[in-house]
């Protein structure tokens, strides 16, 4: 075993793990898209996240699409997961880490990068947790200390080792910080019952903890790169994008459009249309966590997508051989052809 592999391990025993196992073994439908003529309807099959709202749905309730529609075939498992599921032909369209994107390329699967769709702003980042008593309060200190995260090989881990990196810890005390597999929703219970020391959380899960007396942030991810960051971007395979062109523009721009409905529209505008649409489409889900969405997290207006999307991660992308630094090669890996606000300069 590699010393890689050997600091990534799955924490079992913990509630969640299941969900990914049960998606792991089903088989998605199959894709009705090639079938249909570039004049008609596309489908666009997608998976989502249970009491949350995608900027594709948010698209679809505006009325952004006009000649697609979107499928939900279910919810994701990880970013990793749902992009490996576009590149193998199971959905037509995925999102994840930009890292993440790199090294699917990398091992040859052909899609690209259209929009980004997650990153980190002022309001909206994601960061790392401990218990208000730990004695955990710089990089040094996660030495030899177990992190929680949602998956391998993603955000979490990326700004973690940069943040390590960084700070002058070496190659081998990196290789100390063990990073555990866990479900997000099972994270802040495993910090306070000390099963795990560091927890990586984001969203409504980091607000929830925040909001509880004995837990507090170490550090974000903006503070570890700097700067605001767009996170990661929306794929589709070449050959979909080939066939349906119009198609793909027409997603592109609606999901761009509703980024920038969000970005400017009150909070609670915003609040009421996600309540709507899940309370719409009948997934036995709960609208609770909507009240805590504060901003896209989009830092890019209209999600266009740029170099330093993927070069902000050459260091960790050549520390984990995905790729080496002078072999990183954004241009190849996406494009702004199909975002119409691109275009018209809205970056």
């Amino acid at each position: 075993m590699s010393t890689t592999t050997s600091r990534r391990t799955v924490l079992l025993g913990l509630a969640g793990i299941a969900t990914t196992s049960a998606l792991a073994g089903c088989a998605l439908p199959s894709s009705d898209a090639a079938a249909e003529d570039e004049g008609g309807p596309v489908t666009f099959r997608y998976q989502g996240s249970a009491n949350h709202v995608t900027f594709p749905e948010l698209a679809e309730d505006l009325g952004y699409f006009d000649t697609i529609s979107l499928e939900y075939v279910g919810a994701t498992v990880s970013g990793p997961q749902d992009i490996q599921s576009v590149a193998t032909g199971q959905t037509d369209v995925g999102g994840a880490f930009s890292g993440a994107i790199v090294k699917l390329v990398e091992a040859g699967s052909p899609i690209t990068a259209v929009i980004n769709y997650y990153g980190s702003d002022r309001q909206s980042y994601q960061g790392l947790y401990v218990r208000k008593d730990s004695e955990i309060t710089e990089a040094k200190d996660l030495v030899g200390k177990k992190i929680a995260v949602n998956t391998l090989g993603a955000h979490a881990e990326a700004y973690v080792e940069t943040w390590l990196t960084s700070a002058g810890l070496t190659r081998k005390q990196i290789e100390q910080v063990q990073l555990v597999v866990l479900p997000p929703n099972d994270t802040e219970e495993a910090i306070r019952r000390k099963q795990v020391d560091v927890g990586a959380l984001g969203g409504i899960l980091q607000d929830r903890a925040l909001a509880q007396p004995d837990i507090r942030e170490l550090v974000s991810d903006t503070e570890v790169l700097g700067h605001q960051l767009n996170g990661g971007q929306y794929v589709l395979r070449d050959d979909f994008i080939a066939q349906h062109p119009e198609a793909v523009r027409e997603f592109t721009t609606g999901v761009a459009q509703a980024i920038e409905w969000a970005r400017t529209s009150p909070r609670a505008t915003v609040h009421a249309r996600f309540e709507r649409i899940i309370e719409g489409r009948d997934r036995n889900e709960t609208t609770d966590n909507v009240r805590f969405w504060k901003s896209t997290g989009v830092p890019a207006k209209g999600g266009v997508v740029t170099d330093e999307d993927f070069t902000q991660w050459a260091d960790w992308l050549q520390s984990t051989g995905i790729v080496d630094r002078d072999e990183l090669d954004p241009a190849s890996i996406y494009t702004n052809d199909y975002n119409d606000l691109a275009k018209e300069g809205t970056t």
